[in-house]
């Protein structure tokens, strides 16, 4: 049976949807207005529908419209929103999947195999090309890091920002794109600009230009943020309210979940380049691992919202992500490059990676009792730290991907992109990374991190000159008292 749709709340609908996706949709939806209008003319003349004259009677003549009211519950705002479940449905379909995505030359070679077997090939080799990469960024030092985290953190806010505009477009919200981009870059202002004065305030300051940038940067922030907010409240239009801050509070939970962590990430960094590369290379490999063990072992589904996750994967991933955890950071260990924190040099006028390694990343000997014999054994302190962040990476750390997947399913799409086939989007591989990142950055300031002296004389070079002279009196003074020093 034809279902009866107003055409005049089809029409007044579709007025809304001007984007060209949804062209085929908005004719559909006039056909069914069309249709259930002739249905209407062939009754014979004298039987009417029994519901016509009962809608009548119990709406009210000011709320035949929404122009005069906000009432969100009238019955046309109802119909309007009849055809918007069904352009959702149509636009999230139309979301780009990457998972199923595969060079044609590969295709074409591949084309025998299984589709099973085959997508296994294709993660495989998009796998080890992504794992070289991270290499050769590893090798270009910190700022090629840094480069790169900032890379990955737009792209994830696009792939993020981009499913909320596809599904709500049918609404020709005013502005959403450029308010969300806008945001973007004051967040990255803020947070970005946050490590620069942390770490090269000094350098900076001497630049005449930039000292005022410097000294009020958390004031010209606050100054940037104001003005979106001004900017979102200016744009709001009536009958889409809800709509509107449903999107800027989408906005700001992706700001949370990539900016932030980015940011942390690149605190991550400065603290040792090891305290960045172990726990991204844990999540890989327990990626990779439960990957592969849940391919050829899994039986037993983990949890509803991944249905292709098994215990065997999740069980198999975290052993071996375990040893591998260990096996890295013993290698790491014995090298500067990699243990040291990255500081900038007031005498040479650029970031250092050399120091002497603290006590985490020297040699230590352990005694331990073992059936009632004690033995002793040497190794680095960092080892037991390590082991901390690989449990974490295989218990808590797959449940950022599961998140990612109710996330996903509450759009009904596979992938929050195709820029890598065979893995879908960039957000698909790092929604588990923004939870290691949060969890090393906080274990840092927890267990590991003291004070550094080159960060305190950043401080210092802040003040003025009065100020130094009054803080060197009072360290002197308390110096002699302590026998520290006799001067």
């Amino acid at each position: 049976m034809t279902q009866n749709v107003p055409r005049t709340a089809v029409r007044r609908t579709l007025m809304s949807a001007t984007d060209g996706g949804g062209a085929e949709l908005r004719r559909r939806l006039l056909a069914e207005g069309d249709a259930g209008q002739q249905h209407q003319q062939q009754q014979p003349q004298g039987q009417e529908s029994p519901k016509q004259p009962q809608q009548q009677q119990q709406q009210p003549p000011e709320c035949a419209t929404t122009e005069n009211s906000d009432h969100v519950d009238s019955e046309t705002e109802t119909e309007e929103r009849m055809p918007d479940e069904k352009y959702v449905d149509e636009m999230a379909k139309k979301l780009p999947q990457g998972t199923n995505k595969m060079p044609e030359v590969l295709g074409y070679v591949l084309s025998g195999l299984p589709d099973r077997w085959k997508n296994w090939v294709i993660r495989g080799i998009f796998t080890m090309i992504m794992i070289s990469g991270f290499c050769l960024i590893i090798y270009g030092g910190p700022l090629a890091l840094m480069v790169t985290a900032l890379a990955v953190q737009v792209k994830c806010f696009q792939e993020i920002i981009s499913i909320g505009y596809s599904v709500y477009r049918i609404h020709g919200l005013p502005w959403f794109r450029s308010l969300s981009w806008y945001f973007l870059l004051t967040s990255n202002y803020f947070f970005y600009g946050e490590n620069l004065v942390d770490y090269f305030g000094v350098a900076v300051s001497r630049v005449d230009s930039l000292r005022f940038l410097v000294k009020y940067h958390r004031f010209l922030s606050f100054c940037l943020y104001c003005i979106g907010f001004v900017w979102f409240v200016l744009s709001l239009v009536k009958k889409y309210y809800m709509k509107q801050f449903s999107l800027f509070a989408w906005t700001h939970v992706a700001l949370l979940i990539v900016v932030t962590q980015s940011y942390l990430i690149i605190q991550n960094i400065f603290e040792g380049l090891i305290w960045f590369i172990v726990p991204v290379s844990m999540i890989v490999c327990n990626d990779v691992m439960a990957y592969m063990f849940g391919f050829f072992f899994g039986r037993t589904p983990l949890i509803q919202l991944s249905p292709k996750k098994t215990w065997e994967g999740f069980i198999g991933g975290g052993f071996a992500t375990v040893i591998f955890g260990l096996i890295a950071s013993y290698f790491l260990c014995q090298f500067q490059f990699f243990v040291c924190p990255i500081e900038y040099s007031e005498t040479e006028g650029r970031m250092i990676i050399e120091c002497e390694p603290s006590y985490l990343f020297r040699p230590q000997e352990y005694s331990i009792a073992l059936f009632g014999a004690s033995k002793t054994i040497t190794m680095y302190p960092f080892l037991l730290h390590s082991l901390s962040m690989s449990i974490f990476s295989s218990v808590i750390g797959p449940f950022g991907g599961f998140f990612a997947s109710g996330f996903k399913r509450a759009f009904k799409i596979k992938d929050f992109g195709d820029m890598i086939p065979g893995h879908g989007g960039i957000m698909d591989r790092f929604d588990c990374q923004f939870l290691m990142a949060t969890f090393v950055n906080v274990y840092i300031s927890s267990f590991i991190r003291y004070a550094s002296p080159q960060k305190l004389l950043n401080m210092v070079y802040n003040l003025k000159p009065e100020e130094q002279l009054q803080l060197f009196n009072q360290l002197k003074d308390s110096l002699e008292e302590r026998n520290i020093i006799n001067l």
